[in-house]
């Protein structure tokens, strides 16, 4: 009889466990049909395509898409946790854009906020929602891309974020380390940021050629970056050497001077070059960097990650430039081997520049 009523308590908890569950995991369907766990997003899948018409040429990894993603970092890095640089991930750098943009760090950031402007003032979000939301759509238009996180309901920003709090390429690898670290960064979590550089360009390090971009893959989310960052230098892609480059291994590819020095680094250099041909570990370390920057000094915030698109998957391996091999590679980190990776025949290819650059 004991026994009898044991079973029964645990047949008890069971079904109230479940029914727990259940209640946690119970999903919302919105007027426009959209499914969400959270009521209060259901705002946001409208919003979410009026961004991607009005913004990113209707789902384009361009751009638009990389300039969104460059947005939200420098709007997000003005922070510290030991207090004093700014309210974080709060739209600052949109509202308070004649302050921000006057720092050095922020050239080319200009063009970034005066095309996003027009449409935050449409959605009726508060700057922090729209920077990080528009930076999660166009990061999603990119094949390869994780599925960034998106945390809704930010305060308006009410100061500018300081200067000196966005690292640039001419600064030295322990400069850019601490200035994470007082963000409450890692070196790895640091590394694991610059897979961005994969669908980057570089606008002003020379403003001949705005939209050089940082690899020869720059429409995909793919670990190419990585791998192109350590080949042997032979060229500048422009008006000769400029403050914040080094020599690039490919025509039309600019190299800058602090992802090569972070590759070399012993802090860094192991991290790096372990993302080579590791497209997971990329995609899987990058999402979890961005889901902590894009909340820096935020709280009370609800979960909308739903409404985010889901990315293309990107399942072929990279390979090396034609005319390169394991050869040109500047390993830096002797702790594991590289990786091996596929040559092409042929001549070096010339990189394009970023579309609507």
């Amino acid at each position: 009889m004991a026994f009898g009523r044991l079973a029964s308590l645990i047949s008890i908890a069971l079904a109230a466990t479940q029914l727990t569950n259940a209640a946690l995991t119970k999903r919302v369907t919105c007027a426009s049909g959209h499914v969400t766990a959270n009521a209060a997003c259901c705002k946001l899948f409208p919003i979410v395509d009026q961004i991607q018409k009005d913004l990113f040429d209707g789902g384009e990894c361009g751009e638009e898409a990389h300039s969104a993603l460059r947005l939200s970092f420098h709007d997000a890095i003005g922070f510290s946790i030991h207090g004093g640089k700014g309210n974080g991930a709060d739209g600052s750098i949109l509202i308070f854009n004649k302050t921000e943009l006057a720092f050095h760090a922020n050239g080319g950031i200009d063009d970034i906020t005066s095309r996003q402007f027009p449409v935050f003032q449409e959605t009726g979000l508060t700057a922090g929602d729209f920077v990080h939301l528009a930076a999660a759509i166009g990061t999603a238009n990119c094949p390869g891309a994780p599925r960034l996180q998106f945390m809704f309901g930010r305060p308006p920003p009410v100061a500018p974020a300081p200067d000196l709090t966005v690292p640039e390429p001419t600064d030295s690898v322990t400069s850019i380390l601490a200035r994470f670290a007082d963000a409450g960064f890692s070196p790895q979590e640091a590394v694991a940021l610059l897979s961005s550089h994969t669908i980057a360009a570089a606008d002003v390090v020379d403003p001949t050629i705005p939209g050089t971009p940082f690899d020869s893959t720059v429409g995909t989310f793919d670990t190419q970056v990585f791998l192109e960052v350590l080949l042997k230098g032979k060229l500048f892609p422009g008006n000769g050497s400029q403050p914040g480059e080094v020599l690039s291994p490919l025509a039309g590819e600019m190299r800058l001077q602090s992802d090569f020095a972070i590759s070399q680094d012993s802090r860094t250099a192991c991290f790096w070059q372990n993302m080579i041909n590791n497209q997971n570990l990329m995609m899987t370390q990058f999402k979890a960097a961005m889901a902590k920057l894009q909340v820096l000094g935020q709280r009370n915030l609800i979960d909308c990650s739903d409404v985010v698109p889901v990315p293309k998957t990107l399942t072929a391996p990279i390979k090396f430039p034609a005319s390169f091999s394991q050869a040109d590679v500047q390993q830096a980190c002797k702790a594991s081997p590289f990786p091996k990776i596929a040559t092409v025949a042929g001549p070096a290819p010339t990189v394009a520049p970023v579309p609507g650059s």
